[in-house]
């Protein structure tokens, strides 16, 4: 990668810090930003600064072990990579299609997680072709190395998850994709509580034949993009959004 477009990539990720920390979707130190210069090396933020202030020259460079390679002089010099980077490693690991991962602590979809209110559930149409759905991994240790586990299976399947009591992540094939996919996970996380409030029961999900149609453009998106439609096209089946109707079905 050019020292061009590397400065264009680290100027984009502190714009994209700026948008997290101004839409509440980090707090003090929390979240972090990572994406690949090239095939052996990413660019990270920095362990312990807020994502609102951050400087260019503060992001890390680091090797696919998470090793800090540079730089060795300037604002960057005594720096450590983001505390959570054995989560982002993870994610590159799992999906060569992947150039950028976000980890962020947005408020209205931890509460979910906290409530135990799923945003996997196939409610929200435009979550439903973007995202598919939104799962939420196991509760793991947040800087440990449970994290990598807790997402290992879920992240080759999904863009966006949540990490129970923890906060979310996101994944595009750049910095960019990855922000707009947090904001689609935040915003369906405040149209589900707000629902779910006003109702006083949880919100019912689309009828199947509205989720046949959004998967089937899904699997358009798909091939376009020469992703593999029946691994990654996670519209649930019928058996997986209803269980109770199937069982009732049985029983009848």
């Amino acid at each position: 990668m050019s020292q061009m477009i590397e400065y264009e990539l680290r100027q984009r990720i502190v714009e994209i810090g700026k948008l997290m920390h101004q839409k509440n979707f980090v707090a003090a130190g929390d979240g972090n930003i990572s994406a690949r210069l090239d095939r052996e090396r990413l660019l990270v933020t920095p362990s312990g600064f807020s994502k609102g202030f951050l400087d260019p020259e503060q992001l890390i460079v680091v090797d696919l072990n998470g090793e800090k390679i540079a730089p060795q002089f300037g604002k960057g010099r005594d720096l450590k990579p983001s505390s959570e980077i054995r989560l982002h490693l993870e994610c590159y690991r799992q999906r060569a299609d992947v150039r950028a991962v976000i980890h962020a602590h947005p408020p209205h979809a931890i509460a979910c997680t906290l409530a135990g209110i799923s945003l996997a559930k196939c409610v929200l149409p435009e979550v439903v072709y973007d995202l598919g759905t939104i799962p939420t991994a196991p509760y793991a240790t947040p800087t440990s190395a449970e994290g990598p586990l807790a997402v290992r299976e879920l992240i080759q399947k999904y863009d966006a998850l949540m990490l129970d009591r923890h906060g979310s992540v996101t994944v595009g094939a750049e910095v960019w994709e990855a922000y707009l996919r947090l904001e689609r996970v935040e915003h369906s996380a405040q149209v589900t509580l707000a629902a779910q409030q006003a109702l006083g029961k949880p919100v019912a999900p689309l009828s199947d034949d509205a989720i046949a149609k959004l998967a089937a453009l899904r699997r358009d998106i798909f091939a376009q993009r020469h992703r593999d439609v029946c691994a990654e096209c996670n519209a649930c089946p019928v058996s997986e959004r209803h269980p109770s109707r199937e069982r009732g079905a049985m029983t009848n």
